[in-house]
């Protein structure tokens, strides 16, 4: 297997790779897409963090391509569903920094609420202005939180323990934990919340918002953080709601544009603006986040290399199933069309080889299929399930 890890991912990543006998190549950083198509062409698994944009014209070219590591919790850098028709699988990290963001989360509202950027920033400058007026405590404010997710509950749990009240709004049907409240509309919750902290995936429903009505709909003098994805606020929005007083502060972790390389510029239009605290897209950097990140991934990623497991997958049907002794496993991927089973069945029989057992999942485009051999044809039955007009990728897993 050749694997390719792009962007500094943690060595933990490594050595899960490594207790799989699997050789890993590495690049520091982020490619362009010419390069990355040079560099992708011969890579069996991809690992990159939210630099590396794998976009169709990219993926058309990984000929070999198995699977694709995300060492971070999003995945709107990679064209899914070009990688599921490639027969890629996709693997993420959902877990993995949420106690890192969350805690993250909860010093920027300390920050805000006592204007701590603009003093540290003055004290830099060799000004010395101590002032109360404008700075509170965060005890009996109430914070509400938008995406109830991961990430979310624990923002919740850990300012219910710094005596926040806590508001949440979500699509779905979420369960609240503790003394959290849930409201009916996001507007309910922006007019009700001294704090107001997003936790939302990137979609277009998300995006931009957070815009002018949405400003306006926030109790006069709240503040603002964003440490999801940028495009979910609009910065001019932002920007003209923090200079006519209708907030008092803003925290973003995220931008609609963010520099390719920690030596490229960085504009945005609250940069310079008070109380606004500024981070270039370090919510789940930690080593703790890291370490874990690139162990969840890898060894998802190592699942199914060894065995096929889905499981975690974003952009696959999840399925798994435990190998048998002396069992030979086909794994298969192929167009979601009637009669494809039934050619699979046929060449199976052809061969005179009896299905151990099996599992089967689809969605509407793909089917994703884990065989069992009790007989030793799985190259034979492999070679011939490639060649059916179907197929998308087949391969043995010994």
């Amino acid at each position: 297997m050749n694997v390719l890890l792009l962007e500094n991912i943690h060595t933990s990543a490594h050595e899960i790779f490594a207790s799989g006998g699997v050789t890993v190549h590495t690049v520091a950083g982020a490619l362009k897409e010419a390069e990355l198509i040079e560099r992708i062409r011969d890579v069996n698994v991809i690992g990159i963090r939210s630099k590396t944009r794998l976009t169709q014209a990219v993926l058309k070219e990984a000929k070999h391509l198995l699977a694709v590591g995300c060492f971070c919790i999003g995945t709107n850098q990679v064209d899914l569903e070009a990688a599921k028709k490639r027969g890629a699988a996709v693997f993420n990290a959902p877990f993995s920094n949420t106690r890192s963001v969350a805690e993250m989360v909860l010093g920027e509202i300390v920050m805000l609420s006592r204007q701590l950027g603009d003093r540290s920033r003055e004290m830099h400058e060799g000004k010395w202005r101590k002032v109360s007026n404008g700075c509170f405590e965060v005890r009996g404010k109430t914070v509400g939180i938008v995406g109830y997710g991961h990430i979310g509950t624990q923002v919740g749990v850990l300012a219910e323990a710094f005596g926040l009240r806590v508001l949440i709004y979500d699509i779905a049907t979420r369960l609240p934990i503790g003394n959290v409240r849930s409201t009916h509309t996001l507007e309910e919750l922006l007019g009700a919340s001294d704090f107001v902290t997003l936790h939302v995936p990137a979609t277009a429903q998300t995006k931009g918002m957070i815009g002018p009505n949405e400003i306006a709909a926030m109790k006069k003098g709240s503040y603002l953080i964003n440490a999801s994805r940028g495009q979910v606020v609009q910065i001019d929005a932002l920007a003209n709601g923090l200079k006519n007083g209708q907030i008092s502060g803003a925290a973003l972790d995220v931008y609609p544009e963010e520099p390719e390389t920690n030596s490229d510029g960085f504009v945005t239009d609250v940069r310079g603006l008070p109380n606004v605290v500024l981070t270039p897209h370090i919510g789940g950097s930690t080593e703790e986040a890291q370490e874990a990140i690139g162990r969840e991934v890898a060894t998802s990623l190592l699942r199914f290399l060894t065995g096929g497991s889905t499981v975690g997958a974003v952009n696959f049907p999840n399925v798994e199933l435990p190998q048998g002794r002396g069992t030979h496993r086909v794994l298969n991927v192929h167009k979601n069309v009637p009669g494809v089973l039934r050619d699979i069945n046929k060449i199976v029989s052809d061969h005179s080889a009896n299905i151990h057992s099996q599992v089967l999942a689809t969605d509407p485009s793909i089917g994703y299929l884990i065989m069992d051999l009790d007989q030793d044809v799985a190259t034979d039955i492999c070679r011939d399930m490639a060649a059916l007009g179907t197929n998308i990728s087949t391969r043995v897993v010994r």
